[in-house]
């Protein structure tokens, strides 16, 4: 299969620390290389990849000071130039694919990585291809849309991961971007009222810094709790195979949480706020605790002990293993295209007939490749 694949611009491919929409492109890319696919892959020419690579810019954009909607424009519009060498193209940028999807013949799978409100709503329902979500509450918060390719989970190379079975040190962890919606001062809370050791880990956006400045820092007093900067391949894999848990009390709809499953593959138990994906991604007492406010994720944090370290590895690698995502991918297009190339073939021979001044009689079956075509002079 010929497949286009089109990444953000603001990290690279893969990331070097935080970017977790690149980390799937990169994990998803690669995999399909590896089963003989032909990618091509539109990111940043800073990007490590085996698929062939097209990019227009040198650099990811993040800190770059560049304008990066602009750039992002440039990338998805180099993918649709040449457009007619892909069977399908696979979308992983939000405004920017949504709006051109229908400037190209060649069927769009866009893969919704955040949550839409507002005016992107609007953006949304004049979304010209297919899309998919990456949770099952990501999609009960959007409006119902026809070309819907299911359900498909993120996932991590497992193996990658190190895994820690041993004791470990009482100490939580939060690890993610440092934002309101992720509650790095909820973590805090909780670390105060469990009277245990916080390390707080995550980039800060611009956006964010006022947050960070008035709500977090203040509380960091290098000693209880400890804030180490973002994190990078090397560091994340330490500190979540260290942890004696990680903290999540997300307040907001979180679309999947990545970093759940990187901590579950290290064997460290998840505490997490019941929002968004949080109860289809962590299994309740089995790979950690799905809690309602801060005193539960305070009670969670001393039954820690009862969670299978082994089991919450094998969890992640039964669900949220590379293969299994890829093999929904591929599904997915396969999906799409039959429905798409099925329904090019009926509108032709519909517009053919009518010149002809015949009368078409369709009757469409369940599947794209069961389609009658009956034709009457």
């Amino acid at each position: 299969m010929r497949i286009a694949m089109i990444s953000p611009l603001e990290m690279r491919v893969p990331p070097v620390a935080y970017g977790g929409t690149e980390l799937v492109v990169s994990l998803l890319t690669e995999e399909l290389v590896r089963r003989g696919h032909e990618v091509t892959l539109f990111a940043s020419g800073d990007s490590v990849t085996n698929a062939e690579l097209v990019s227009v810019c040198p650099h990811f954009l993040r800190g770059s000071g560049r304008d990066v909607g602009i750039l992002t424009m440039l990338n998805v519009v180099a993918c649709l130039e040449q457009a007619n060498r892909f069977d399908i193209i696979h979308n992983h940028t939000c405004f920017e694919g949504l709006a051109t999807a229908g400037l190209t013949k060649t069927p769009m799978l866009t893969t919704l990585h955040g949550g839409l409100e507002g005016d992107w709503l609007e953006l949304f329902s004049n979304y010209k291809g297919w899309y998919n979500t990456i949770s099952r509450s990501a999609k009960s918060l959007l409006p119902e849309k026809e070309r819907f390719a299911g359900v498909i989970y993120n996932s991590i190379d497992v193996d990658s991961y190190p895994f820690n079975n041993s004791s470990r040190e009482p100490t939580l962890l939060f690890l993610s971007r440092i934002s309101c919606e992720k509650g790095p001062h909820l973590a805090i809370e909780v670390a105060k009222k469990s009277r245990r050791k916080l390390i707080i880990a995550g980039n800060v956006h611009a956006i964010d810094e006022e947050y960070f400045r008035t709500m977090v820092m203040p509380r960091v007093d290098g000693d209880q709790i400890q804030y180490v900067g973002e994190a990078d391949y090397r560091r994340k894999r330490e500190l979540l195979a260290q942890a004696y848990c990680l903290l999540a009390p997300i307040t907001w709809q979180e679309p999947f949480g990545l970093y759940f499953i990187e901590a579950m593959a290290c064997g460290t138990p998840v505490v997490v706020f019941n929002r968004g994906s949080a109860s289809e991604v962590v299994s309740h007492g089995e790979t950690g605790f799905v809690v309602e406010s801060l005193d539960e994720m305070a009670d969670a944090v001393n039954q820690i002990y009862k969670i299978d370290r082994r089991r919450c590895r094998e969890y992640v690698k039964e669900r949220f293993d590379v293969p299994r995502m890829v093999d929904d991918y591929l599904r997915a297009y396969e999906l799409v295209l039959s429905k798409e190339y099925s329904t090019r073939e009926i509108e032709t021979l519909v517009g053919a007939d009518r010149q002809l001044g015949n009368t078409i009689e369709l009757s469409v079956g369940a599947k794209a490749s069961d389609n009658m075509i009956q034709t009457r002079n």
